[in-house]
């Protein structure tokens, strides 16, 4: 039994959670919709409140010395609340996923089988910065009728709980339980650890954050854990890449947000182009402010733009604009470099060769694979998901980006006339 208020506050918010699951199964996708739309309608209107809320994270973000890339993960706008609540519209424009009937066939005996698609029941999401993923978590978990209970970091702590307010205005408004969307109010290490243990209500655990954090919940989680370590991504230039597409797809990869986990961290060049591109795309990334770690042949190459790659580069996720970079004789070489040090997350190719093309996508194990474009696509949104929870770098269940079909399953449904075994 809880016999500290934090574990009595802890076990409520997961029975409340599991009592919401139970109604939210049993609504429909207009009821479910309606109350998207709502909740958009509250983040438009409670827009001010939130980026009150956020400047304290960011000030204290600033205090305690986090990266510019970091504090970007952070920072709310008016134009980013304003992509916040679309997002929350374009899962509600989703088709309607839950009572899919999936599979059917007829059996000899005349038995008709069939799959449909249900909600899990309760997610657990823990994560860090980004307050965006507060409200996308929310909209798919009740786009796919599952009850969510929302732990974010420190750092986010005051944006979170300011948009979980208006989530929950959305829901009350709709006529839908608001502890169906629960943002835990504190942030107590204890509570991730009691939230764990939770087994009986709830059905899955989504970290999304640093190495160390979702290591942390799977080895504490005593319920199923979708796992992403972190993301080494890789684009790997090929023998018959065009340049200033090889140019353009490797700056906007590392570039163009450098703190979050599908920005590329190595770039591999094939040997027959490298003399030509290597100084021209380290000529580039250094105009982008990024520090370039390469080989020795990429250094020789970069003409002082480069300095030397240890082995702990290959498989860094830097987070940050520095990038590594590898010469490799061939496709194979660059698929094997990819084999030893990714993390199954996203890789991305730029050739001409279709041959080419089509091995590294048969080769390469990646949840997100990529022909010709940057590897920042390796994303809910951008996949026409309309949003997604986190991205799994573990194949059972889901692998890669998980939108609202990835927070279902199926269960059997079987017809019959009158069958019975013999």
């Amino acid at each position: 039994m809880p016999t500290t208020e934090l574990e009595r506050d802890i076990a409520r918010i997961a029975a409340d959670a599991r009592t919401a699951a139970r109604a939210l199964a049993k609504t429909d996708n207009a009821a479910r919709n309606r109350a998207l739309e709502r909740i958009a309608r509250e983040l438009r209107a409670s827009s001010a409140a939130i980026l009150a809320e956020n400047e304290q994270d960011l000030a204290g973000a600033r205090a305690r010395g986090l990266s510019a890339a970091m504090i970007d993960r952070l920072r709310l706008d008016e134009c980013r609340i304003e992509a916040v609540a679309r997002g929350v519209e374009e899962v509600a424009a989703l088709p309607d996923i839950v009572g899919r009937i999936e599979g059917e066939h007829t059996r000899p005996n005349g038995l008709r089988v069939a799959r449909m698609r249900i909600p899990l029941g309760v997610v657990l999401m823990i994560y860090e910065s980004r307050p965006n993923v507060t409200a996308d978590a929310a909209a798919l978990c009740l786009k796919s009728a599952n009850a969510v209970i929302l732990r974010g970091g420190s750092e986010a702590f005051f944006s979170n709980r300011a948009i979980g307010r208006a989530i929950a205005a959305g829901l009350d408004a709709a006529g839908l339980p608001p502890s169906a969307v629960q943002v835990v109010g504190n942030t107590e290490r204890r509570s991730i650890e009691l939230l764990l243990q939770r087994d009986e209500e709830i059905d899955l655990v989504i970290p999304r954050g640093g190495e160390g954090l979702i290591r942390f919940v799977s080895q504490t989680s005593r319920i199923p854990v979708i796992r992403h370590y972190k993301g080494v991504c890789h684009v790997y230039v090929d023998a018959a890449a065009d340049r200033d597409m090889a140019l353009a797809i490797a700056e906007n990869a590392k570039v163009q947000r450098p703190g979050v986990c599908n920005a590329c961290e190595t770039i591999l060049v094939h040997e027959a182009v490298a003399a030509d591109l290597v100084p021209a795309l380290c000529q580039r990334l250094r105009a982008c402010g990024v520090e370039i770690r390469g080989d020795a042949r990429v250094c020789e190459l970069a003409g002082g733009a480069a300095i030397p790659a240890t082995d702990d580069d290959w498989a860094a996720e830097y987070l940050d604009l520095i990038v590594a970079m590898r010469i490799v004789p061939n496709l194979d070489a660059a698929v094997a470099h990819i084999e030893r040090y990714g993390s199954n997350h996203t890789e991305a190719i730029v050739t001409s060769d279709d041959a080419a093309a089509e091995r590294f996508v048969r080769a390469v194990q990646s949840s997100t694979v990529l022909v010709n474009a940057s590897t920042r696509f390796a994303d809910g949104g951008e996949l026409g998901l309309g949003a997604e929870i986190g991205i799994s770098t573990t194949k059972l269940h889901a692998y890669g980006p998980m939108g609202a079909e990835g927070l279902t399953t199926t269960k059997f449904v079987v017809r019959g006339s009158g069958q019975i075994r013999t």
